[in-house]
């Protein structure tokens, strides 16, 4: 009788850990989803404040044309990404083509003093900030989940149930680069 309770002990302790670990590696998947949303929801912010900033800048800086069109362009593209990884680089093109838009306003003074600009540049600032955040958040959920999802044993269970890994949220080697605008 006593082995009997023993084995059955065993397995419960099994069945427990199986299940304690499968709802773990979930919530911490499920962070990981979430984060991404908060990325996507204030990098949407970004992308409706763009057609406002061209409109503004196009009055003061018309022969900008190829800068005010690459920004939309970047635009549309990030807004046509269909998967994270698209939607990661196309957010560094967008990066990209509003520190051109940006340092437009250092080269134009009367751009520089118009409060649609300056609103829209302080919006679009705060908003980059939030960006910042949130990548932080998702990077920070991507990193727990991973490793839980890679550590032994979970890694058991995660190879069993085929949890995939997610890619940390990087900045491409053009975004370090300083944006340079010639006149």
């Amino acid at each position: 009788m006593m082995p009997i309770i023993i084995v059955l002990a065993v397995v419960v302790l099994i069945i427990l850990f199986f299940v304690s670990t499968y709802n773990g590696l979930v919530k911490a998947r499920n962070k990981v989803k979430v984060n991404w949303s908060q990325i996507d929801v204030v990098l949407k912010r970004r992308t409706d404040l763009i057609p406002n900033l061209v409109e503004t800048v196009k009055g003061y800086a018309a022969h900008e044309k190829g800068t005010l069109e690459a920004t939309i362009s970047a635009r549309n593209r990030y807004l046509s990404a269909s998967t994270p990884q698209d939607q990661m680089k196309a957010s560094g093109e967008l990066n990209q083509a509003l520190n051109r838009i940006m340092m437009l306003g250092e080269s134009y003074p009367q751009l520089k003093a118009d409060t649609s600009f300056l609103n829209l540049q302080k919006s679009l600032q705060e908003t980059e900030d939030k960006i910042q955040y949130a990548r932080q958040f998702y990077n920070d959920s991507v990193y727990t989940y991973n490793n839980k999802r890679e550590t032994f044993p979970s890694s058991i269970v995660a190879g069993m149930f085929h949890f995939e890994g997610f890619e940390m949220f990087q900045v491409s080697e053009s975004e370090k680069e300083v944006p340079k605008v010639e006149f």
